[in-house]
């Protein structure tokens, strides 16, 4: 009985797949806006992996070579019979004989049964533009479809674009037809140079200007050209030619003339093969790695809502132990680091994060000082008399209070106002800075110079609209709700898109920064928010949110511990960001062993 030779794994593929660990490992987070955590993943390993195995495939290193498979050469020579003959059959139009290619043009080794070419000497047909199409053209009831940009993606056909042509344009512009199996190439990012195939669709179709269409024949696989073009080889030449500031593109006659390794047509066979295989790897660890990060997204957001949905202490203890005991485990990734900061800071205003002290005034007690003061203000011709605000229902209440809490509505325990408006032609006083809300983020301000205005404002205004150590200043606008407490010794002044608050009884504007924090972490600010294309926060909307106002002596202790604890996350984060930076660096320090 005859044993079966064992299949011969070149080096190159084996580098692969023993660093399979490396490639999923090495995953970057990008920071956004929003509670979203999926949109910020970026698997960078198993990308620089997929960009890999292209450069491999194109360099000759994935497959072992055969000395019987018939060289590149004789392919080459092939398509160029093939293209005279069409030639002198008027099927085509002579072209302009593209350049020998020089030594320099040849960045690394072929094997020695491959050949090097110019893009354009693949076919026998040269490479076309699709046709310029206007919009009097088009029609959404046409018969024809038109293939544009967005249908380009890097390997596949997207398939998304929705226009068409009117038949009768389809033949006064003389438009060229594709045909199923041309690979199409993007002129335009992103990114520019990506290819893919076109599959065979119910209706007619043709391209938009700015993809090239390549018609490939039975000498070079249309799947290996679309490996090769895709590759980062061929997209260093693409960029490299591409021109424009506001629509950075290449030309069709300059893709013509890009330079790519030609291999056996039955090499290619092979080559296709072992990159269709490996995708299929690729795909398979994405969806793992996806799979587990949400399934560990799943159990730490159970986890950590078992916290704040415990009733009683006993409740608590129990979720906090299983939490404490798989600390390390659960919390290994911006998600999770993030759903800690938001837990915290939901643990904080419901009373749960800090132990109460009995001996500490309780909130019903400020709340009666907090009238007393409004009253003397007010009689000393400080501030208006305002309307009374509603009572608090409860369906506005969330969830129970410690004893010594109470419920309050933003406006009952602060003044608050918006800055000034600038009016050029009525603002009169000396010039004075000011800040606008983009100098104001969630706990932080970024000012300098540069960033700051000017506009005049009169010293009997500046009682209004000037900020002083301990304000609470919020986002009317933009991301409506942002909030920073000011806590510098120098003043400065506020436009009106920026609400200035002050609190009555020396309560503590870092608790209501966190409360604020909180209802944005959650999502809960977006009930508070009015506007379809810019939300804001007006100042009757602020003086309405219900708040959860513990005694003063326990929001000091409230905030103590947040900052301690939000400090540990960013240590954590940090820690996260060292690991993952590390991961990056030993995947491209793969990737440059392999290559």
């Amino acid at each position: 009985m005859t044993e079966t030779a064992a299949p011969i794994i070149s080096p190159s593929t084996k580098l692969i797949t023993d660093n399979l660990p490396i490639w999923s490992a090495a995953i970057e987070t990008k920071s956004s806006a929003g509670r979203g955590s999926n949109k910020k993943r970026h698997f960078y390993g198993i990308k620089k992996l997929r960009e890999l195995i292209l450069d491999l495939a194109v360099r000759g290193l994935l497959v072992p070579q055969d000395p019987s498979d018939e060289p590149a050469s004789v392919l080459l020579k092939k398509i160029a019979v093939e293209k005279k003959r069409l030639i002198k059959d008027g099927k085509i139009k002579k072209q302009k004989v593209l350049a020998p290619i020089s030594e320099n043009e040849k960045p690394f080794e072929l094997p020695s049964n491959w050949t090097w070419t110019r893009l354009d000497n693949i076919s026998p047909y040269s490479l076309f533009d699709g046709d310029w199409v206007e919009r009097k053209d088009q029609d959404q009831n046409g018969l024809v479809r038109l293939i544009q940009l967005a249908d380009i993606g890097l390997g596949i056909f997207k398939n998304v674009s929705q226009k068409y042509l009117k038949e009768g344009s389809f033949e006064s512009l003389n438009c060229t037809e594709l045909k199923e199996n041309d690979v199409l190439i993007a002129r335009l990012p992103d990114p520019i140079g990506r290819a893919c195939i076109f599959p065979k669709l119910s209706q007619k179709s043709v391209t938009a200007v700015d993809v090239a269409i390549l018609r490939l024949n039975q000498h070079i696989l249309n799947s290996y050209a679309v490996y090769s073009i895709n590759s980062n080889f061929f997209r260093k030449q693409v960029n490299a030619y591409g021109k424009g500031v506001t629509r950075f593109r290449i030309s069709t006659g300059n893709l013509k003339t890009i330079v790519l390794p030609i291999a056996p047509l039955a090499e290619q066979h092979r080559i296709v093969a072992k990159v269709d295989e490996l995708m299929a790897l690729c795909d398979e660890l994405e969806q793992g790695q996806e799979d587990s990060i949400q399934t560990h997204e799943t159990l730490v957001e159970t986890l950590l809502n078992a916290l704040t949905n415990a009733t009683d202490p006993s409740a608590f203890q129990t979720a906090w132990q299983t939490i404490a005991a798989n600390f390390h485990t659960l919390l290994t990734t911006d998600h999770s680091i993030n759903k800690l900061k938001e837990t915290i800071l939901q643990l904080a205003v419901m009373g749960k994060l800090v132990p109460q002290n009995p001996n500490d005034e309780p909130a019903s007690i400020l709340l009666k000082k907090i009238t007393k003061e409004k009253n003397r203000l007010i009689k000393d011709g400080k501030i208006k008399k305002q309307k009374p605000l509603a009572p608090i229902s409860k369906n506005e209440k969330p969830f129970e209070l410690p004893a010594s809490w109470e419920w309050v509505r933003f406006g009952h325990i602060s003044i608050h106002n918006a800055g000034k408006t600038l009016d050029k032609a009525r603002n009169k006083g000396n010039i004075r800075k000011y800040m606008t809300t983009s100098n104001l983020y969630w706990g932080r301000f970024v000012i300098n110079d540069d960033s700051l205005r000017e506009m005049p404002i009169k010293d009997s205004e500046l009682e209004k609209y000037e900020v002083k150590e301990g304000d609470l200043l919020i986002c009317e606008g933009g991301d409506a709700g942002r909030a920073a407490v000011w806590s510098f010794k120098e003043t400065i002044c506020i436009q009106n898109h920026i609400h200035r608050a002050r609190f009555f009884a020396d309560i503590d504007p870092y608790y209501i920064f966190r409360f604020l924090q909180k209802l944005g972490a959650t999502g809960e600010i977006n009930n508070y928010r009015k506007g379809v294309g810019i939300s804001s926060i007006s100042g009757k909307v602020l003086s309405s949110i219900p708040l959860p106002l513990p005694p003063i002596a326990e929001q000091h202790r409230i905030v103590a511990k947040v900052d301690e604890l939000m400090t540990l996350c960013d240590e954590l984060k940090q820690a996260l960001q060292a690991t993952q930076t590390t991961q990056i660096q030993l995947t491209d320090a793969v990737v440059q062993t392999a290559i």
